[in-house]
């Protein structure tokens, strides 16, 4: 069984051979001030070059480095909930490989949680080798997000954050498939406060959220905090509805009390396209909410670990992953134990 540990930094890994070295090193040197025992949780969600070898290896050599290896790919915010699941840290720490996020930032994150604070997120104030589209669709994203949820997500942040024991034990309970970490944590409240740094461009290697990626993430992030999109759908429905019927009024009217006609048939198969557009957008948006509803009525686990590397067999520490992300009956399976949240160290 691994000893406890203050801190437990949780990195997923998609692709990530060009960076993890360097990640290792960068992460190790920012830690060791703090003088306090630590682990290394990396996540490699189903990657296909070199990088659960190379963590492999730094694991034979560095007992604190431990590896969650997927069966696949199950996507980022999976991989950061396996993470937390399976660490055993007083605090736990996510952070992306990429080196985007500087490491270095951890220990006033640390100073700031001995201060009383619960969660400590990372706040952009620059954003180095990013498009000028991609900086201008993800303000405009999180700003839209925050107009339509009651839940105050911050923004120009993502999941670069240090959570106390009691927070990451919270998140790890709610085991829903679509799952947008920076709102759940938004979403389970406690003491918030933020550090702001510069975002630095990728160390190296391609980014692993083109835009198609991005916009997933943002429906996630929009069905999953907000129902707006629903209410809208039926305020435009109606409208829709009044339109057409002030329009079958004054067809009627031109026919009984005029002699004039509607002239072709251009302006009906324009308002007939329209309308039809509208009407299936609606249907999309309605086939939205359900596909979510769908996906979580077949309980099926979050994710699927094939291997696992520096983990006690048969360890049952808080940071143990739920039954239900094993695949287990949850109803059958024992309660999961706590640890203390203790936050001043001596």
């Amino acid at each position: 069984m691994n000893a406890p540990v203050f801190l437990s930094v949780v990195i997923p890994m998609y692709n990530e051979e060009e960076v993890i070295e360097a990640t290792y090193r960068r992460l190790t040197e920012a830690l060791k001030p703090i003088g306090e025992t630590y682990e290394l949780v990396f996540v490699n969600d189903g990657s296909r070059d070199a990088t659960a070898k190379i963590v492999r290896r730094l694991g034979e050599a560095d007992g604190r480095v431990r590896m969650i290896d997927f069966s696949r790919n199950f996507g980022h915010q999976i991989a950061v909930t396996a993470g937390m699941d399976y660490a055993s840290g007083r605090v736990v720490v996510l952070i992306d490989a990429d080196l985007q996020d500087p490491p270095e930032l951890i220990p006033e994150m640390i100073a700031r949680w001995r201060e009383g604070y619960d969660v400590v997120y990372g706040k952009r104030i620059a954003r180095r080798g990013e498009s000028y589209f991609k900086k201008l669709t993800a303000a405009a994203f999180y700003r839209l997000l925050r107009s339509m949820t009651s839940v105050n997500i911050p923004v120009d942040t993502g999941d670069f954050r240090l959570m106390d024991r009691k927070v990451c034990d919270a998140l790890s309970s709610m085991r829903e498939q679509s799952r947008f970490i920076r709102g759940m944590v938004s979403w389970a409240g406690f003491r918030q406060t933020s550090v702001e740094y510069v975002r630095d461009e990728r160390f190296a290697g391609e980014t692993k959220y083109p835009l198609r990626k991005m916009f997933r993430l943002s429906m996630d992030a929009i069905t999953s905090f907000s129902t707006k999109p629903l209410k809208i759908a039926g305020v435009l429905g109606f409208f829709m509805s009044a339109v057409g019927f002030i329009y079958l009024l004054f067809v009627l009217y031109q026919r009984i009390f005029t002699d004039s006609t509607t002239p072709g048939w251009a302006s009906m198969v324009v308002i007939s396209l329209l309308f039809h557009g509208i009407t299936l957008s609606l249907l999309g948006v309605l086939g939205e909410y359900i596909g979510r509803i769908y996906e979580e009525t077949r309980r099926r686990p979050l994710y699927l670990v094939a291997d696992k590397l520096n983990f006690g067999d048969g360890e049952a520490t808080a940071g143990a992953p739920p039954a239900d992300a094993q695949g287990f009956d949850e109803d059958n399976a024992p309660s999961r134990p706590t640890v203390g949240t203790g936050r001043r160290m001596p």
